[in-house]
């Protein structure tokens, strides 16, 4: 299988590596500290083409392919982990399930303003009591005439409660088929009675992106706010998830590559015993590690993004990739930090952010423990 890149995605691999370091990387530190979502530096992100990259031209999304995108958000990850954030979490889980399962009339609506980078949707999965088990939702919607009422909450949403949030894709229990409970995503849009969403701080890593709590409290959302048909949300979720795992892997490949660069350069200038750190045994072998690591990280990502790309089945791939290049980033950045001493643990040098963010990665759209049960699955244990 060749994974040579065609001038297009060279290309695009060279601009979002430019933009991330000309306009991303000077305010990475001070967004990162003050815990500041830069409505700006999104929509800059958004004029440069970074929302919508796999969304159709009738939708203003760049109709490019799921490849393209990927190394999109590798660049960006590869300078600061909570931009990367943003981009894949508006994309993959924003825009993703409203242009492959809604209807013409919510994507002629809602699509254009997403993909120009102008406003954010969030995907509402994840609640107090259902992180793994994302079929413990509590959740409910009830129908009421040509409405449906929702009740309940959703923890840990990212782009959900900023200025540029225009709403959300909620499942909620809608019922019970087959004696197991029924599924329905409904698009609930920002200002409906009822739904209230509240930004959380205090993080550890992803500082400068927005990550909410959200309330439903006898929301009333209009029946042609229900995204495909009623019972199929489980279904969109788990589909989903699929493609947001390949952007979780690219986030975790591009942090790799950033911690591994940091580490390199300052391993060549940092002089011990009269020669540059780089020259011990015990410093070049951790770089050689990381390089292959990267290396095999970014054929299997790479690997699973053409298989999706080409319509073949990439579950299997798009878990590995998420599981492999998220711990990736972790065994790179610690190294990271240990080469850089004592100065791997100040915020001035970066590598502690690496290290930071990489945790996440783990735990997001299905931590490893659960990427390890959908592989032993796809392998037949």
């Amino acid at each position: 299988m060749d994974f040579d890149l065609t001038r297009e995605q060279e290309m695009i691999r060279r601009e979002v590596r430019s933009f991330a370091e000309k306009e991303i990387a000077p305010l990475a530190v001070e967004l990162d500290e003050r815990e500041h979502f830069s409505a700006e530096l999104t929509r800059k992100m958004g004029e440069i083409g970074l929302f919508g990259m796999f969304v159709s031209e009738p939708y203003e999304g760049q109709a490019l392919d799921y490849l393209s995108y990927i190394i999109a958000v590798e660049e960006i990850a590869r300078v600061d982990g909570s931009q990367a954030a943003t981009i894949a979490a508006g994309n993959s889980l924003g825009i993703g399930p409203l242009y492959y399962f809604g209807t013409e009339e919510q994507k002629k609506r809602l699509l254009p303003p997403l993909c120009r980078g102008e406003a954010l949707w969030g995907f509402g999965l994840t609640e107090p009591t259902a992180g793994s088990d994302a079929g413990g939702s509590k959740t409910t919607a009830v129908k009421d005439g040509g409405h449906w009422v929702l009740n309940g909450s959703k923890i840990f949403i990212t782009n959900a409660a900023c200025d540029l949030t225009l709403g959300v894709t909620v499942q909620a229990v809608t019922g019970q088929r087959g004696g197991k409970p029924e599924y329905t995503c409904f698009l609930v849009e920002a200002g409906m009675p009822g739904f209230k969403a509240v930004a959380m701080k205090g993080k550890m890593m992803w500082r400068a992106s927005n990550t909410a709590e959200l309330y439903f409290d006898d929301v009333r959302v209009p029946e042609k706010n229900i995204l495909g048909q009623p019972g199929d949300g489980f279904h969109q979720m788990l589909q989903t998830l699929d493609g947001g795992r390949l952007s979780i892997g690219a986030m975790g490949l591009g942090g790799a590559v950033g911690a591994y660069e940091a580490a390199l350069r300052y391993a060549k200038t940092r002089v011990q015993f009269d020669q540059p750190i780089s020259k011990f045994q015990a410093v070049a072998f951790k770089l050689a590690d990381c390089a292959t690591e990267i290396e095999c990280g970014r054929n299997l990502l790479y690997k699973a993004c053409w298989l999706r790309d080409h319509h073949r089945p990439f579950a299997k791939e798009a878990a590995m990739a998420k599981l492999y290049c998220s711990e990736l980033m972790g065994r790179v950045a610690d190294h990271a930090v240990q080469i850089h001493g004592g100065y791997g643990l100040m915020k001035d040098y970066h590598v502690e952010r690496f290290y930071r963010d990489h945790k996440l990665l783990e735990i997001g759209e299905g931590t490893s423990e659960v990427q390890r049960i959908v592989i032993s699955r796809h392998i037949g244990c």
